[in-house]
C-alpha cells in the first residue's frame, strides 16, 4: 500500500489536516514551567548573578529548599520575593 505524497508518513494525516491541527494547537503548546529552579536559572529570570542569588538565600530574602546535596529555589519563591521588592519600593516612594 503506497502512502500519497502529500500524507504524513508517521501519522497517516495528510498536510491539510496537519495544518489545521498546527492552528488548533497554535495557543496550547506551552512548555512545562518547572517547580524548582537551580540558582543559576533563579538569576537568569531575576537578571542578576549567582553569586547575588545566593547571598539573597543566605540572609533569607529568598527561599530554598535542599534537595539532597542540591539546592533549588521553588518558582513562587521567586514571585514573591519580586512581589516584596514591589511593595518596598511603593512603600519608599510614598515615604518621600
Amino acid at each position: 500500500m503506497t502512502m500519497p505524497k502529500s500524507a504524513d508518513r508517521l501519522s497517516g494525516r495528510t498536510e491539510g489536516d496537519l495544518a489545521l491541527m498546527d492552528i488548533f494547537d497554535a495557543g496550547t503548546t506551552t512548555a512545562a514551567t518547572p517547580l524548582l529552579l537551580t540558582v543559576e536559572e533563579a538569576a537568569q529570570r531575576l537578571g542578576i548573578g549567582r553569586t547575588t542569588v545566593f547571598g539573597l538565600i543566605k540572609s533569607g530574602e529568598l527561599e530554598s529548599v535542599p534537595l539532597g546535596r542540591l539546592r533549588r529555589i521553588p518558582t513562587e519563591c521567586i514571585n514573591e520575593y519580586i512581589d516584596r521588592l514591589r511593595i518596598k519600593a511603593r512603600a519608599d516612594r510614598h515615604a518621600a
